[in-house]
Order: structure tokens, then sequence, then C-alpha cells
């Protein structure tokens, strides 16, 4: 794919811009990044009790991976193939309460940990069941009352989720509970990665976000690099709404407004006083993303206030500016740019990531 960029932030070139209009590399995207990285799956909400099922599908119209959510009879919770290892058919159409997973084309049965059961004529079939007739179980992995799991996990979940989950684990997620109204889904006419190197870097923020500016101090606004993950730490200015920090959070004392966390490569955790925004960006095509906002609020007095006040106008500030970005590198001018050391930190790691797992 010939995609590299320089560790060295002062002499590197940004990713060569084909990254973004190529249909090979969009592709190759697939199932370099995304098939080998954790994903969203749901929340255990949506299993709440014994028995229920919930079907997912794993980044539609892109990995487009048709999953089920089950909790057993022992409370344990699974992520499997939502796909009948007979002939193909999807298994759980809607979410319901079931004492085992039958498929309502030929009567295969499966538990709810995916086990094969029983099946149906049969009895003259030799070597029959194998662990081929298994649903497939994928690895998942909790935090807090999230899901997430992985087609092809070549890193444990624990290192691409540990510092986040080290420096908020103080947060009360139990109770912060979905809200369906304050969610909305996003179609940006871009490449997913633009949308994501314009999350990584607050450098744009007093030009773009002048409601955001007027609460945030831009002077101390900081980036923490991790090896598959980072977090911008947004200082509120003086009389803002701030976390009320407990003496067991590293940033007790500080006026915190913020924290931006983002896992590799499309998962952005934004934390405010009043609970957490979790945006899950799932490509569409070379040039075009869906952003679904999914609202779980903690304290209901603190919403619209702060940082994280008016999400839906920050947001269409954002693609404003990625969808330009995306017109302008079509270009035959445009090939590569450069990264201010001080502000760009974040996106020179997101760019050295891409270029890390698009290796052949």
């Amino acid at each position: 794919m010939g995609l590299s960029v320089d560790p060295n932030i002062a002499t590197a070139r940004t990713l060569d811009v084909d990254f973004y209009k190529k249909e090979e590399h969009f592709k190759a995207s697939k199932e370099k990044i995304f098939a080998n990285s954790w994903q969203f799956a749901g929340d255990v909400d949506s299993v709440r009790d014994a028995g229920w099922v919930t079907p997912v599908t794993l980044l539609p119209s892109f990995l487009d991976e048709p999953l089920v959510l089950s909790k057993d009879k022992d409370d344990k919770i699974h992520c499997l193939s939502n796909v009948c290892t007979h002939r193909g058919n999807l298994l759980v159409e809607k979410p319901c309460q079931l004492r085992d997973i039958r498929c309502k084309y030929h009567g295969r049965r499966f538990n709810l940990d995916g086990k094969f059961q029983s099946m149906p004529e049969f009895k003259e079939v030799k070597d029959f069941p194998s662990d081929a007739d298994h649903l497939t179980s994928l690895p998942l992995f909790q935090f807090g009352k999230w899901l997430f799991t992985s087609l092809h996990p070549t890193v444990p979940a624990s290192v691409y989720f540990k510092e986040m989950i080290d420096r908020i684990n103080w947060m009360p997620f139990e109770k912060f509970h979905f809200r369906p109204d304050l969610s909305k889904d996003y179609i940006v006419e871009a490449n997913w990665a633009l949308y994501c190197e314009n999350y990584l870097e607050g450098f744009h923020i007093p030009f773009v976000h002048a409601g955001l500016n007027s609460v945030i101090d831009y002077g101390n606004y900081t980036v923490e690099l991790y090896r598959y993950a980072s977090l911008q730490v947004g200082i509120a200015k003086e009389g803002e709404m701030v976390f009320d920090l407990p003496v067991a959070s590293p940033d007790h004392g500080k006026q915190i407004a913020s924290y931006y966390f983002w896992i590799f490569p499309n998962l952005m955790f934004n934390f405010y006083p009043w609970g957490l925004s979790l945006n899950v960006i799932s490509p569409m095509g070379p040039s075009r993303t869906k952003v679904r906002f999914l609202s779980y609020v903690w304290d209901e007095s603190k919403l619209r206030q702060g940082a994280g006040a008016d999400l839906h106008n920050v947001e269409l500030e954002d693609e404003d500016v990625v969808q330009n970005v995306q017109k302008g590198i079509r270009s035959r001018f445009y090939k590569f740019g450069r990264y201010s050391v001080t502000r760009e930190t974040g996106t020179h790691h997101f760019h050295r990531l891409i270029a890390e797992f698009m290796k052949d």
C-alpha cells in the first residue's frame, strides 16, 4: 500500500492523500484495521435478564457482520454469530426472550451459549455434530455497561481500553442510562479517517467552535497518547461546569470540563459532568461516513451546560469543515500536509497507527 508516517512529528508528512480517495485502500482497511480491532456491540441493558437475545450488526454496510448478544441461565453474556450453521439463515431477528435459539428455516437448535443442541432429520449424517455445528463465539469485553467485540482480535481489549478505565474508574457507570431522545445518527460526506483526525486535535477549536471555545481554556488543552488510544482533556474557564472529582481521581483539584477518549480506530468516548456521548464512526464508502451519537446520562441536572451543552451544533460545525476537506483533497495540487508539533500529536499518532495496520 505504500503508506508510512515518520515517527518524528517535526519532520513527518501526513498520510498520502490516496488513502482517503482510493477504493483499494478503503476495502483493505475493512479487514486490516476494522476486523482486527475492537468494536462497540451494545450495552448490558439490551440483555438485562436471563434468556434475552438481541441481534447486532457490526458496522452495518461495512463489516456488516450479523451477531447476537445473549444471556444464558447463569447470567453470563455471550456474543455469537447470528447465522445458522446449517444453511446460513439469520437466527434472531429482533430482541426477545428465549429458552434456546431455534432456526425457523429447518429447526436447528442452539443453547444460549451457542452450543449445538439438536437438528431434525440428521440421524444418518456421519461425524455429526462437530465443533463446526456450534455457533461461533466471539470475544466479549465489558467496560462499565458497554460491550465490545472483535472479529479477529490481534491485541487484547484490556490493552486498548486500559488507560481510559484507569483514569475514570471512579465514575458510577451503573447510573448511566441510555437516552434515545438525545441520540442521533449523522451522515458525513467525507472519509471516516478525515472525521477521526479532526476529532483528534483541539487545534481547530478557536477557529471552528465559538461556543465550545467560550467555555474551554484552549491554552491549557492537553493531549495524552497511549498505544492504541489517546485522551484530550478540556480544562474549563472560570465559572463553567466541571466534574466534581473525588480524591481517588488522578485529576483531583483540576477544573476539568470534559474527557475526550479515543480508541483506535473509530470509537470516541466524550465524558461530561452529565454523562457520556459515545460516538461510533462507521465507514460507508471512501467519501461517506455514518457517525452515531449515543447519549448515556448520569446527572440530568447538568445537561445543556458546559463543554457538552450543544453537541449537535458542534457536530454540524465539524461536518462542515471535514466535508470541505474531502472536497479539497481531490485537488491535483494537494498531496500531503505537515503537523503542528504542539497541537497535532493526536492526529500524527492516528496516522502512524493506520500505517502500521495497513502494512502488507
